[in-house]
């Protein structure tokens, strides 16, 4: 909750440091203004680095600036069109293990299915 609202997802080892074991890019389909709508759903990186993405990802639950780097932005690959208020209330309601306004959930939180339209 500091600058940017986002929820951050996707990492095998839970603490922000894991990844899959492979990486891709270049950066796609990010803003051209580095604002990110409420419900973007994009694919987290290393600063600087446009080929680094892997399985982490994060989904904004407010609208946020996020500037671009020597990469550019994030590339956005989908929108939550239903349920962004449910899921952030469960996300929230408990704070964060560490009881600061950053971290991990103090509940841990599984996405169990998404669907494509």
């Amino acid at each position: 909750t500091e600058g940017i609202y986002i929820l951050q997802c996707g990492d095998p080892a839970g603490d922000g440091s894991g990844g899959p074991g492979y990486s891709y890019g270049p950066v796609e389909n990010a803003p051209a203004d580095n604002v990110y709508p409420a419900g973007t759903i994009a694919m987290a990186r290393q600063g600087g680095n446009g080929n680094s993405m892997g399985s982490q990802f994060f989904i904004v639950y407010e609208d946020s600036t996020i500037p671009s780097d020597a990469a550019g932005g994030y590339t956005v690959i989908g929108h939550i069109t239903s349920g962004l208020p449910e899921l952030i209330a469960q996300v929230t309601s408990q704070g964060t293990s560490n009881g600061s306004s950053d971290g991990a959930p103090k509940v841990p939180v599984t996405l169990k299915s998404v669907s494509v339209k």
